[in-house]
């Protein structure tokens, strides 16, 4: 099985940490939750069993998740999704690879739902732990872009899209770079910035440099990396967070580097003449997905659940607040709106899927190779 350790840039880096005063420490480890209660104090108990037999018993709804915009997400999502479901939610948060270990050392029980980046879910799937999405209980799957809707077979949808692409600082760049194979120009010697291999983008590095070299880098592994090898002259470092990248960029130490586009708007902000590469070659798919465990006990309000979150209504609100890009295809977004967002069918049309089963079968051979090359 491929190593699920994560340095993954996840869709805010676990170094922002949490919401201060919002989350409390559960006794297992790392594990954060937040309990939210319902006051019904209104309605009688013989009333709501009356109207809701199935919803009213005082159910606990467990979400595991990154644990950012926690602000944002109780207001959106949390909140009226406890008026629909009058059940208590509970959260375990942390990055891909610690929630995915915890709950296959539960074998699939004690989450409801899980959010998982797309590399992680198809872990996920390999080793049995999520059941397939009964999609007559999420007809709102049908109003989000086809890519989203099935990425992973009959397992969970994808709730957002982002992208990998190329950055750079266009001051200090000669030319525009406006392909992947502009990574191993001339000119840029110890001026670019990779993603370790054990973050989310690192093993596109090899999947780009297998196709500079017109192989497959599944199939010819030892080609793959001496295009990586090639690449060696222009690498400054790696980093492991987008933190890290930003910094790098902030200092001047490095002007190009490969990049998720949720770090944009931070990096901009720091350093304004980046620029987002237009790439003629294409960015990279890269989806959050949710899941429903094998070992769920609350199935039909996690059908509930997945069906709220992707309703035009949510998507849109997530949008217009910056914390996720809308995959619901009757979302509309202004320029302004949409401009840090992976949006729109033109866009999402464009990018390039990665397939998770062979580069998680191959992960753990090419995480010794790239450490051979950069020496880790």
């Amino acid at each position: 099985m491929a190593c699920i350790a994560d340095g993954c840039l996840l869709p805010i880096e676990a170094d922002q940490g949490y919401p201060q005063g919002k989350w409390i420490p559960h006794q297992r480890g790392t594990i954060m939750t937040k309990r939210l209660s319902l006051t019904l104090a209104t309605v009688s108990a013989a009333t709501l069993l009356a109207v809701t037999p199935a919803l009213a018993q005082d159910r606990t709804f467990t979400v595991s998740w990154w644990g950012f915009n926690g602000d944002a997400l109780q207001e959106i999502i949390i909140d009226p999704f406890q008026e629909m479901c009058s059940c208590e939610v509970v959260f375990e948060t942390g990055n891909n690879a610690d929630r995915l270990s915890r709950l296959q050392l539960r074998e699939g029980a004690g989450v409801d739902v899980i959010y998982l980046t797309d590399r992680f879910s198809q872990l996920g799937i390999d080793l049995g732990l999520f059941q397939p999405i009964d999609r007559a209980q999420v007809p709102n799957i049908e109003q989000i872009y086809d890519l989203a809707q099935a990425p992973q077979g009959e397992y969970g949808p994808a709730y957002t899209i982002g992208r990998v692409g190329i950055v750079y600082n266009a001051d200090e760049v000669a030319e525009p770079i406006t392909s992947w194979n502009d990574l191993w120009r001339d000119d840029l010697t110890s001026q670019v910035s990779l993603p370790g291999i054990t973050t989310t983008a690192g093993p596109m590095v090899v999947m780009r440099a297998a196709e500079r070299a017109g192989v497959d880098a599944y199939g010819d592994p030892d080609a793959a990396f001496a295009g990586v090898a090639e690449i060696l002259p222009n690498v400054l470092t790696n980093y492991n967070t987008g933190s890290e990248m930003i910094n790098l960029f902030s200092t001047g130490e490095i002007t190009v580097s490969m990049a998720q586009d949720f770090a944009l708007g931070r990096l901009q902000a720091a350093v304004p003449s980046v620029v987002w590469a237009e790439l003629g070659d294409g960015d990279i798919a890269t989806l959050n997905t949710i899941n429903i465990p094998s070992g769920a006990e609350n199935v039909d309000l996690a059908h509930m659940f997945l069906n709220f979150v992707l309703s035009a209504e949510i998507q849109q609100t997530l949008a217009e607040r910056g914390v996720d890009a809308p995959v619901n295809s009757n979302v509309t977004l202004t320029a302004e709106q949409a401009a840090p967002w992976t949006y729109g069918d033109e866009m999402i049309s464009s990018l390039n899927r990665v397939d998770y089963v062979p580069m998680n079968a191959a992960l753990d051979d090419w995480i010794n190779r790239w450490n051979e090359i950069f020496g880790m």
